[in-house]
């Protein structure tokens, strides 16, 4: 049987969510405001994926992982983190990995891939 794949905010290059199955894969989410430091750009991110969540009726207490992209791991580790560690839910922390990765505009300081159960 074929599980149906619906797809949102989609262009010629990618959708913004896709939805298989009970689980929603949003695509990478970065900052508008590029200008900012870590701690503003991850906040940014962080909302940006609520907002998407909400909109196919999911949250983050339903993530399932969540891919971390740094552009300086060394000095924006701990910036990310406290901004994470604050909005995450208490016992509700996805599986996670953080990595180092040149990104696609050099003032884009974090970029993140999360999943969630719907």
């Amino acid at each position: 049987m074929t599980q149906l794949i619906t797809r949102h905010e989609t262009n010629a290059r990618m959708s913004r969510i896709v939805l298989h199955n009970g689980v929603a894969y949003l695509a990478g989410v970065v900052a508008a405001n590029r200008a900012a430091d870590i701690k503003a750009q991850t906040q940014e991110v962080l909302s940006r994926i609520d907002a998407l969540l909400e909109q196919v009726g999911s949250h983050k207490k339903k993530l399932l992982t969540a891919q971390i992209w740094l552009k300086d791991i060394t000095a924006d580790f701990q910036g990310m983190n406290d901004v994470w560690d604050a909005w995450v839910a208490d016992g509700e922390s996805p599986a996670r990995a953080t990595c180092q990765a040149h990104l696609a505009a050099s003032d884009i300081l974090v970029e993140i891939i999360a999943t969630a159960a719907l």
